[in-house]
């Protein structure tokens, strides 16, 4: 019901609810005021437990510290230091690069990362005679595909939380940080994505519709709000790094892949946020009202995240509760070899990521029923994790009604179905890299 409710709405918060209603419905023997009573303790549960509450924190502060930066100057700062100061951009070549180096460099979250690689890409491609639809292919293939790399931001978040559902419910044994590393290391997609797109930058590879794609006949000018010093956002990711592994040292009683998650996403996002009161308010450059403004504002715009979190979890609880995952390995036990699980992971992933339009929503329907299927079937369950991040990429990436893809459209002042068209032949080749890989991998293994 969830998978066909977010085919048909589009709406992830409505599918995971719909999903989480239904599986509670069949656990309390169809009973309304059972399943009633049941859905209100938990989520009651849900938000009595540190690490849930925690993890859904880290998601609302990642806000906070995405428009701070913004509000800082910080970005535009570095935006002046990559265009002016350096002289970087002499070719188009070079200007494609300046965007691709800026989409792999801001990590932190999907969308800005697109707005910046856009704004400042768009009036160095016009300069250089880029047409816009390469330069929002570029933005596009570095946003998503790095965020779910370098997971140091909202996409961990999510995914740590999905991970630490299935420990809870006895799937998998283990850290959940140890696993989201592991996972991490094979997702394909996202890295056949990066490299794809450095060789059509590098080579000047034009194949399928990018070949008719043509220049705007007129010229943009870089148009930057306010100027900072560059490190007023080097410094913050820099603490946020640091302190990401500082943090998992200490509560891991120095073994970094024993620490805990939830606790160093939490308090990494708290050090950050006082390191940039410090930085941006007792230097003068903010006062205390409009930072405290800024945060809460930033909070606000991922608290829609925080939803999706929430009933992510519950629906994880539900559906370890009713063995879905379980259930369906033991349907293909006989049918599907553990050798072809991850591919055909990766295939279903990137259908309900390209209908939907969410590769987060993905991940929250997808994770829950890949990882018990993979302990069934005795097949490698990061690997399966890792084709649910891959396929949930990759058909975010290609979909027409994708944030990431209206984003990358509108920052590079390019249509969205000439963005879609130009795009597509490039992420086909990643994703058959990738599917290579999901169906070569397991033989190894």
């Amino acid at each position: 019901m969830a998978i066909a409710l977010a085919l048909y709405s589009r709406n992830v918060v409505l599918s995971l609810f719909g999903g989480t209603l239904l599986g509670l419905f069949i656990l309390h023997d169809y009973s309304l005021f059972a399943t009633i009573d049941a859905t209100l303790s938990l989520f009651i549960s849900l938000l009595s437990e540190a690490w849930i509450l925690k993890t859904l924190a880290f998601a609302i502060l990642v806000g906070s510290v995405m428009e701070l930066l913004e509000r800082s100057g910080g970005i535009s700062g570095f935006v002046e230091y990559m265009t002016k100061r350096t002289k970087f951009v002499t070719s188009p070549r070079s200007a494609l690069m300046v965007s691709y180096i800026i989409g792999v460099i801001i990590f932190i979250e999907s969308s800005i990362t697109s707005l910046i690689a856009g704004a400042v890409g768009r009036p160095l491609c016009d300069r250089e005679g880029v047409p816009h639809a390469k330069l929002a292919f570029v933005c596009d293939s570095t946003s998503a595909p790095i965020s779910s790399l370098i997971v140091l931001n909202g996409w961990g978040a999510l995914l740590l939380g999905l991970i630490a559902t299935q420990i809870d419910a006895g799937m998998i044994d283990g850290d959940s940080v140890a696993w989201l590393l592991q996972s991490v290391f094979y997702n394909f997609y996202a890295m056949s994505a990066l490299v794809v797109t450095f060789i059509a930058i590098w080579f000047g590879v034009d194949i399928g519709a990018m070949k008719y794609a043509t220049p705007p006949s007129t010229h943009a000018h870089l148009q930057l709000k306010k100027h900072a010093p560059i490190y007023y956002m080097v410094l913050p990711i820099v603490v946020m790094i640091s302190s990401v592994f500082g943090f998992l040292y200490l509560t891991g009683d120095g073994n970094i892949l024993k620490g805990s998650g939830s606790s160093s996403i939490f308090y990494t996002m708290l050090v950050t946020l006082f390191v940039m009161y410090i930085l941006y308010v007792l230097k003068g450059s903010m006062s205390t009202k409009s930072y405290t403004t800024a945060a809460f504002r930033g909070a606000k715009k991922l608290f829609g995240i925080a939803v999706i979190l929430l009933l992510a979890f519950a629906i994880g609880k539900v559906t370890g509760e009713l063995k879905t995952g379980l259930y369906l390995a033991s349907l293909a036990n006989d049918t599907l070899s553990p050798a072809l699980l991850a591919g055909v992971i990766f295939l279903l992933s990137s259908v309900i990521s390209f209908s939907t339009g969410t590769s987060w929503g993905t991940f929250s329907i997808m994770i829950p029923v890949a990882v018990p299927m993979a302990v069934g079937l005795d097949a490698d369950v990061a690997l399966a994790m890792g084709a649910v991040i891959s396929g949930g990429v990759f058909g975010d990436h290609c979909s027409p009604i994708s944030d990431t893809t209206i984003i990358s459209s509108l920052a590079s002042d390019c249509e969205v179905i000439e963005h879609v068209k130009t795009q597509l032949p490039y992420a086909l080749i990643s994703a058959f890299i990738a599917l290579l890989f999901y169906f070569v991998f397991p033989l190894f293994l």
